[in-house]
């Protein structure tokens, strides 16, 4: 949990960092030295009229108003540099505004943890529903393909075929609304687990057609060779074909890991808080839109890029094994 937080406030500062490069603006506080300066211009007023009138009443009021207006100077000062601890550096030069909105959207009130437990919920529903979709959607693929090669499993290459074109007909975020406030609704199930079912179930249809994909690409003479070493279908298919058609469809599998990671973006339909949701709940909290969803943007792009790198290196091993 450390690990992930301190991964988090990583991806927050080179956020911070792409922020502060696009949009440099210098904070100018334009309201203390107006007021200082109208204080100013007030107590010159005064001493003019302080030299051209001699009287001691007028005297008297006019050294009354010089304090007064020494007075507002001093709180003018006071409060310009009370306000905003980041808004002067170490020359007293002014520093960028965008620092002071940095610390409004991610470090005041701890709300990098709505980033940082928002990560880890998506983490975790990506991971267990990616699973489920490679398991079930593993079962829907060998299902089809044996009634295909053998005509055989009618029935259920029939649920199968249905399964498929119901998922993938209807969209993700309708699916996930209908297993929660329909399927679940009369049952007390954690938000996380309906989210995890809702998106695994999703991804099985896809990895399904993935995975049926590079099993037909394989050679018929491959499961002529089984049949001629007295190999069954379900031995040929574990220890001959799936092998060598994972190498075909690893791109493939890695791009719909990738889309699954996207998708889970809309979980907070249910109230459930994933990165995009805790963007947004920084968003509501400081009517800054900007800084808090590039900041969940460019999360996103590094674990997208990360798995990309994890699936590059995992198909140039393969590759090699071939060589």
């Amino acid at each position: 949990m450390n690990k992930l937080k301190k991964i988090t406030a990583v991806i927050i500062a080179a956020a911070a960092l792409f922020c502060l490069l696009s949009f440099g603006v210098s904070a100018t506080s334009d309201v203390p030295e107006t007021s200082a300066s109208a204080v100013q211009s007030i107590t010159a007023e005064n001493k003019k009229e302080v030299s051209g009138d001699s009287s001691e009443s007028a005297k008297k009021e006019n050294k009354e108003s010089e304090d007064v207006a020494k007075k507002a100077e001093q709180s003018v000062e006071e409060s310009s540099a009370g306000d905003d601890f980041f808004s002067k550096g170490d020359a007293g030069e002014l520093q960028p505004e965008i620092l002071q909105r940095m610390y409004d959207n991610f470090i005041k009130d701890d709300r990098w943890t709505f980033l940082a437990w928002g990560l880890l919920n998506t983490i975790i529903i990506t991971f267990f529903a990616m699973i489920i979709g490679i398991v079930l959607g593993f079962t829907l693929a060998i299902i089809r393909v044996a009634h295909d090669k053998n005509g055989s499993l009618s029935v259920l290459n029939f649920i199968a075929k249905l399964y498929i074109t119901i998922i993938r007909g209807t969209p993700v975020m309708l699916q996930l609304l209908i297993i929660y406030f329909v399927i679940f609704a009369s049952v007390d199930v954690d938000k996380l687990i309906v989210a995890i079912i809702a998106f695994g179930i999703n991804s099985a249809a896809y990895v399904s057609e993935v995975v049926r994909s590079g099993i037909m690409s394989i050679d018929h003479g491959q499961f002529e060779a089984g049949k001629s070493l007295g190999l069954g279908f379900p031995t040929t298919m574990i220890h001959v074909i799936l092998p060598q058609a994972f190498k075909n469809i690893l791109p493939a599998l890695g791009n719909e890991f990738i889309a699954l990671l996207k998708e889970t973006s809309i979980s907070g339909y249910i109230g459930l808080m994933d990165l995009t949701k805790g963007g947004d709940i920084i968003r509501s909290l400081t009517y800054e839109a900007f800084i808090p969803l590039i900041a969940v943007a460019l999360i996103y792009l590094v674990i997208v890029v990360l798995l990309s790198a994890g699936v590059s290196k995992l198909e140039r091993r393969l590759k090699k094994n071939e060589r």
